[in-house]
Parts: C-alpha cells; sequence; structure tokens
C-alpha cells in the first residue's frame, strides 16, 4: 500500500510490522517523532508491545539489553548527544550479541548547539561492534529497518539503522508500505538463540579472563564479516517478496566513469541530478553511494568503481586530525589495489545545504587537480566567519 510518510514515521511503521515486543527510548530531536509513533502504536493497541519509559538514553539501551536477552525483539532510537550517552552500553549490546535494531537519526554533537544534519555521531561508534546502515530516502529506511532484524537475528549483533536529520527525517514522500501478511513471510518470529529463562537460570556478561576473552572478541568479529555475505542473501530475499534490493553499496553510471562521487545517505539524491547533468554534456561521471558501513564493504567498493581515475568522497562528517572518515575507510579499502586516486572533501555539517553546485565545485576540483591534496578540503566556508 503506497502511503505518504515522513521518514521517521516509515522507520515506525517498519519496527510495528516486524512485531516488536520492547520498545524504550528518551525523546531527543530529531528522533522524537519515531518513538512517539512507536508510543501510540502500544497505546492503541495496533502494537502488541511494551513502551518502556526512561530517563536517559543510557536506560533506554539498558532497559532493550535485558529485554533482548529476554529473548525478545527490541527497538529504540536516538541522536546526537543522546547516542554519545549511550556509548557505554553499545558495547554491552555488542559483546552480549544481542539483535537490538536502532534508528540514529544523525545530528550534530556541540557546543555549538546544533540540531541539524552531521553524520559524526553515528559513525563515533563505529568500533562498538555494531553494523551500521545508511538510508538514502523513506522507502529505503522502511526496508532497512526490516531487513535489519533479519540480519541481526542471523548474526546475533545489534544493527543501527542510520537516517540525515530532517533532510530524511522530518520530510514526506510516498512509501511503500508491505502488508502485516507479507512482512511475516519474511521476518518470522523470532528464536533467540539464547535467552535468560529462570527454568534454565546462567549468568550472561560475566568476567571474562584473558584466557577466553580474546576469543569473545574474534567471534564478534567473524559474524561481522558473516553479516557482509548474509546481507545480499537477506536481499535476495526480501526482493523476492517486495520486489526492492538497495545493495551493500548503490554505484549509478559508474560502469564507464573517469570520476566517480562517493558518499552516504540522502545527499546522493543531489548528487545524482548532478551526475545527469555532466552526463548529458558529455563527461564521465558515476556515483558510489554506500550503504552498509559496519561491516566496511571493501570489495564491494572496489568491484563498484571500475575503470574510475579519480574518487571524490564527500564526507558530512569529520574526524579531527584525520578529516573525512568515509575518505579514509575508502583509502584503506583501495590500499595495494589497484584504484582510483581518492580527494577528500568536507562539506554540509551542521545542516548546510549541499546543492547540486557545490557539487560541481567538488566534481571540477576534482577533475582539475592532477593529484589529491594530502588533507580534506572543505566545501563551503564562509571565510568571513572563520577563527583559529
Amino acid at each position: 500500500m503506497m502511503r505518504v510518510l515522513e521518514g521517521s514515521q516509515a522507520v515506525a511503521e517498519a519496527a510495528r510490522l516486524a512485531r516488536v515486543k520492547v520498545v524504550s527510548a528518551y525523546p531527543i530531536t530529531p528522533q522524537t517523532h519515531i518513538v512517539e509513533e512507536l508510543a501510540k502504536f502500544c497505546s492503541d493497541g495496533s502494537l502488541d508491545g511494551r513502551f518502556i519509559c526512561v530517563e536517559s538514553e543510557h536506560s533506554a539501551m539498558a532497559s532493550v539489553i535485558g529485554a533482548a536477552s529476554g529473548g525478545v525483539r527490541t527497538f529504540t532510537a536516538s541522536s546526537s548527544h543522546g547516542l554519545a550517552l549511550m556509548h557505554e552500553m553499545l558495547h554491552w549490546a555488542s559483546a552480549a550479541r544481542l539483535p537490538i535494531v536502532m534508528a540514529e537519526v544523525n545530528r550534530a554533537l556541540g557546543p555549538g548547539w546544533n540540531l541539524w544534519m552531521d553524520q559524526t555521531d553515528s559513525l563515533a561508534q563505529r568500533d562498538t561492534g555494531w553494523i551500521q546502515l545508511y538510508c538514502e530516502d523513506g522507502q529505503e529506511a522502511l526496508d532497512s529497518t526490516l531487513q535489519a532484524y533479519r540480519l541481526a537475528e542471523l548474526v546475533n549483533l545489534p544493527v543501527m539503522v542510520v537516517l540525515d536529520a530532517f533532510f530524511l527525517s522530518h520530510t514526506y514522500e510516498p512509501v511503500d508500505e508491505p502488508s502485516q501478511e507479507e512482512v511475516d513471510r519474511f521476518l518470522p518470529p523470532f528464536e533467540p538463540k539464547f535467552r535468560l529463562d529462570v527454568a534454565d537460570p546462567y549468568v550472561l556478561g560475566e568476567v571474562a579472563p584473558p584466557y577466553i576473552y580474546m576469543e569473545m572478541r574474534r567471534s564478534i568479529q567473524s559474524a561481522m564479516e558473516s553479516a557482509l555475505c548474509l546481507l545480499p542473501e537477506v536481499e535476495e530475499e526480501f526482493a523476492g517478496i517486495f520486489g526492492r534490493r538497495h545493495g551493500l553499496v548503490d554505484a549509478y553510471r559508474c560502469e564507464d566513469a573517469e570520476i566517480v562521487l562517493a558518499m552516504a545517505g540522502t545527499a546522493a539524491s543531489t548528487a545524482r541530478i548532478l551526475v545527469d547533468e555532466l552526463r548529458a554534456a558529455g563527461r564521465r561521471v558515476g556515483l558510489l553511494r554506500i550503504r552498509l558501513f559496519r561491516p566496511f564493504p571493501a570489495q564491494a567498493i572496489r568491484a563498484a568503481l571500475g575503470p574510475a581515475r579519480k574518487l571524490a568522497v564527500l564526507d558530512r562528517n569529520c574526524s579531527f586530525g584525520a578529516g573525512g572518515i568515509f575518505a579514509q575507510e575508502i583509502r584503506a579499502a583501495l590500499c595495494g589495489h589497484a584504484g582510483p586516486a581518492v580527494y577528500s572533501y568536507v562539506a554540509g555539517l551542521g545542516g548546510r545545504d549541499i546543492t547540486v553546485e557545490s557539487l560541481r565545485g567538488v566534481y571540477e576540483a576534482t577533475r582539475d587537480r592532477p593529484e589529491p591534496p594530502t588533507e580534506s578540503v572543505w566545501v563551503g566556508l564562509r571565510e568571513e566567519i572563520l577563527c583559529e
């Protein structure tokens, strides 16, 4: 059924269709609409689940960890400083091998205080053992949430479904919402591999001495590696039921491109407009949108780039002292392999618009520079207000 939904509503509808049993969250702009919808569903009976109100995001994650340990399907959402407050519990969730799904709406970290788009909050959690999926539109947000449960329950790792603040979370667009029967075919009832049971008592999260700790961590890495193989299988099954697939990466007109623009999230929609304009003018340009960030799809990226000589990576984030994070990861993926030179750009922080013209400037700068700069180039800075 086609409906006009806000991106946040699309995620909430997916969680409802997944038949989650426990939702816990603390409101923080811009993710609040997601859990407001789920609270309504729990209240009016359209979701047979429990909504747990808590005093902080740390407690929200602790609550779903407890519920998932008891063997039920769980959901939460967060953003920005709320996600940062969760950081300790993110490690607990992954190390306990719990298939929790969380929607994370990218928002800048302060100070200065800012409600708008910036990927640094989710990317700062990249080493916590959570699978991360970055969405471009409302349809992908709904689909990715459903796929997240299937993947999480296959590998016993938590999954973060990431949305751009306001550009996606608060934008309405047509979304094909599947029926409950279709979702039930794709996502059967949760059968946990382990759970707390008073009839069979044991301890979870006990002390791990040196002689077993490394093996536990290696098992998380193995599960991440298996997710790279399993997500395409999950997508194939999803496509067989719903007719849609999104891929680990989304390569657009890359097959013969000399210069490729790479990015994650909603900016890719703008980049497609530029690619089509440049193609019409005879320029061999492509777009590579990265959907899966953890585990990092190095092989898929290398395969998608084809004959490209230059790769312009646009990051809506910054690892201070190192530069754009996606550019760093892609450079590492290409190291030791034949591939394009990587040009790193930082743009759109704090919700600043990424326009067709600003992307055109990125393309032209990449085209005209024979070698990449040693540091990330910041796009669209207002020089008159820069300060050291």
